[in-house]
């Protein structure tokens, strides 16, 4: 379930999924309540918008410092998941960059797509800024944009818009001192190159060459009026890992940004119990299944043993920075802003339902059941794991029904409760703050029972699909919780989880038993 309260007023981007974690469609947003929000509360939306918000089961979003980022942002996730409802309008476009060939004499082109060689600066976000940064570098150094170099001077060389290397005014060393220092413009190097210029400058009036200084002036002002238009990507030519984290209550709010060659395209979150050295044990375990990136930006210093098994792995030296200022420490920042927003609207979720369920402490683990057959046949089970408010995947489990024939979910339920807390018994795991049912009273009180056969006192509950209701064992009937409420959506979004796994598990083995 989309839950609207969690969503903070701040810049960045939204994803709406569908029931199988999907992406449906993703969209940027000055302030991701108030945009999100419009979804549900306008009700004349066009028919593909309709869809879309009759589609849309979960949310997921990515807090960036400005506006600017969520566009980035957004047109890089729109290229990572293809979503049904973006693909008609933006599959086949990119943010553009700046191009410098590599020629003999360079020129100077718009370009979406990095196929020839040569150096490229941006995307740019901006098609209004783009084309001013474009045309002022262009004129300000006089460079040449013909695909092929005419005989004769052309009317850009007579307007002063090219130097003309075509008919060999101008050298090719002089030409690449004017490429050289567009270069150091378009890649942001504006200050040291207007303190080169002003000193060219004085040098030429105290040589009283006063055209010349005059056209240097007049370059100069064109570059500081420059600077305050130009916004890019941060210029990377290697990938990086930005990782930040919170520990409340012996437990571990982790943030993982994917950083592309300057680009935010992703982030990735965990949520995991305190221990020593946590941290390591994170980094071992998941750069050993996924390549690590050719630098890592971390909140604190590593031990150089870790340093040393991380570039073992990636086959080169891995890079490990802790940054104190700068852009990458903004990065840092802006994945602890996403752990904090992320992970702590979640909390609220958890509070809503311990105080609606008057339970002892805040349900931070949370374990959900249901079951799943095709007419009594293929009979399976499923448990989610929700921690901290959200699913911890590597603690999902999957159960074949063995002891029950045809129809009766009361039964199953009961078969999967027993074989799941028997086990964590049996290997003395901690157990659950709080277990959901999928169904009505009958299941419920199939899963008591075996709580109290294992003598275990877990706070139970089942929720009814029909009209979302919420039972506890001992009353006729459901509590007094309106199904918009933020306790029970909450209880909604973990039986939603539970039901698309048990299904899923279902039309595997049915899958399975059709091939010979």
């Amino acid at each position: 379930m989309i839950d609207l309260e969690s969503l903070p007023h701040l810049p960045g981007c939204y994803l709406f999924k569908n029931e199988d974690g999907t992406v449906l469609y993703v969209g940027k947003a000055k302030d991701l309540k108030k945009r999100v929000s419009s979804y549900f509360q306008k009700r004349d939306h066009d028919p593909k918008t309709e869809s879309l918000v009759q589609a849309a089961r979960n949310l997921d979003f990515i807090v960036t410092n400005t506006e600017v980022e969520a566009f980035l942002l957004e047109n890089t996730l729109i290229k990572k998941h293809l979503p049904r409802y973006n693909i008609a309008l933006k599959d086949s476009k990119r943010y553009a960059c700046i191009h410098l060939t590599e020629e003999k004499f360079p020129r100077i082109r718009l370009a979406r797509k990095k196929i020839e060689s040569g150096n490229y600066f941006g995307p740019f976000v901006s098609a209004k800024e783009r084309d001013y940064i474009f045309e002022v570098v262009r004129k300000t150094f006089q460079l040449r944009t013909c695909k092929q170099m005419p005989r004769r001077a052309c009317l850009r060389y007579h307007i002063n818009a090219c130097s003309g290397p075509c008919i060999e005014v101008i050298s090719m060393e002089e030409y690449g001192e004017k490429v050289k220092k567009a270069a150091s413009v378009l890649k942001g190097n504006i200050k040291e190159l207007i303190e080169s210029m002003e000193k060219e400058m004085r040098d030429l009036a105290a040589r009283q060459q006063f055209e010349q200084a005059m056209a240097l002036r007049d370059e100069i002002a064109a570059i500081e009026n420059l600077q305050e238009k130009q916004n890019m990507e941060r210029q990377k030519k290697h990938n990086e890992d930005i990782l930040n984290y919170i520990v409340r209550e012996d437990t571990v709010y982790l943030m993982l940004f994917k950083v592309y060659k300057g680009t935010l395209e992703d982030k990735e979150d965990y949520v995991f119990a305190f221990g020593e050295n946590f941290l390591e044990e994170f980094l071992v375990q998941y750069y050993s299944e996924n390549d690590p990136p050719e630098e890592l930006i971390l909140p604190e210093p590593l031990d150089e043993s870790l340093a040393d098994f991380l570039s073992h792995v990636k086959g080169i030296k891995v890079k490990v920075t802790v940054p104190k200022q700068g852009d990458k420490k903004e990065l840092l920042d802006l994945a602890l802003k996403n752990v904090e927003i992320g992970f702590f609207g979640d909390r609220k979720k958890l509070e809503a339902l311990q105080n609606k369920l008057s339970l002892p402490k805040l349900p931070n683990v949370i374990e959900c059941f249901d079951i799943s057959h095709l007419s009594g046949t293929a009979t399976v089970g499923s448990m989610v794991q929700f921690r901290g408010g959200r699913p911890d995947k590597h603690n999902y489990r999957r159960f074949k029904i063995g002891s029950v024939e045809g129809i009766d979910d009361f039964a199953s339920i009961a078969e999967v409760v027993r074989r799941r807390y028997s086990r964590l018994l049996e290997d003395k795991h901690d157990m659950p703050d709080l277990v959901i049912i999928d169904g009505g009273k009958g299941q419920l009180s199939s899963a008591f029972q075996e709580l109290r056969k294992l003598k275990l006192r877990i706070p139970v509950i089942s929720i009814a699909k029909r009209e979302e209701e919420i039972y506890v064992p001992g009353l006729k009937s459901p509590l007094p919780i309106k199904k918009d409420e933020k306790a029970s959506l909450f209880v909604q979004e973990i039986r939603d989880e539970a039901h698309r796994f048990a299904i899923n598990y279902n039309r595997l083995l049915r899958q399975k038993s059709l091939i010979p």
